[in-house]
């Protein structure tokens, strides 16, 4: 496991030069909020850098269902009983490998990895506006119907899951980059994830924290050109 701190922000990431997963530690005055539960194996690496940091996690807090983000979980609960689990409303269906889809949605089929066996459930669901600690909860649909994404208040810190990707070049959910295509390929719609891409530029992080590729410092130019590329690929039917 790799560990990068950036302000209140612990990058923890897993299988970094082959397949890289990320979680987040963020720090507040005395706990932590984890964010994301990365794979199966990643428990011990995630509760010794807790350990390291000097305080207890209290939160777990999910950006969306798929299995490279809830991987660890049951683990984690198990170590860490009286942790709350967060996960926002929509996706908590995913949670339990409900693939169906509401009335409004897009109506193609949602993809990449849903747990089979999860046995821990959310015991907090998250809608929009939400406050978790210092962090907001933005709604951040695309690559699954119930993403969010987290913004650190104090510092303008952005945690936003697999909204985007910075591996094998910055892009928005859906938009394949073939140095590191697979974000792309586990995306639900196109179409909202260019309208959360523009939401999260909207936000002006100061920091970009994502679920696949290095935190990016004052990403504004490269979340522009993100989206640019994206609407013009929507606009030629990719």
């Amino acid at each position: 496991m790799k560990m990068t701190k950036i302000e209140t922000i612990y990058q923890m990431t897993f299988l970094a030069n082959i397949f890289p997963v990320n979680c987040y530690l963020v720090e507040e005055e005395d706990t932590l909020t984890l964010i994301d539960a990365a794979l199966p194996f990643s428990a011990k690496g995630i509760l010794e850098a807790a350990k390291k940091i000097g305080k207890p996690i209290t939160r777990i807090v999910l950006t969306h269902a798929h299995d490279d983000h809830v991987g660890a979980l049951d683990h984690l609960k198990a170590a860490l009983p009286h942790a709350d689990v967060l996960i926002s409303e929509r996706d908590a269906r995913l949670m339990e490998g409900d693939r169906s889809l509401d009335e409004g949605e897009a109506q193609t089929p949602i993809k990449g990895g849903v747990p089979k066996s999860l046995k821990t459930r959310a015991n907090i669901l998250l809608h929009e506006g939400d406050r978790i600690g210092s962090l907001l909860s933005i709604a951040t649909p695309g690559h699954t119907p119930g993403s969010f994404s987290f913004l650190d208040t104090r510092n303008q810190s952005l945690i936003a899951g697999d909204a985007f990707q910075s591996r094998g070049g910055m892009a928005v959910a859906g938009q394949v980059q073939l140095m590191f295509p697979f974000p792309a390929f586990g995306t639900w719609s196109k179409e909202d994830s260019v309208k959360s891409a523009l939401k999260i530029r909207d936000y002006s992080p100061a920091l970009l924290a994502i679920g696949h590729g290095k935190m990016l410092l004052h990403p504004h130019e490269q979340i522009e050109l993100a989206i640019k590329r994206a609407e013009y690929n929507l606009g030629k039917g990719r």
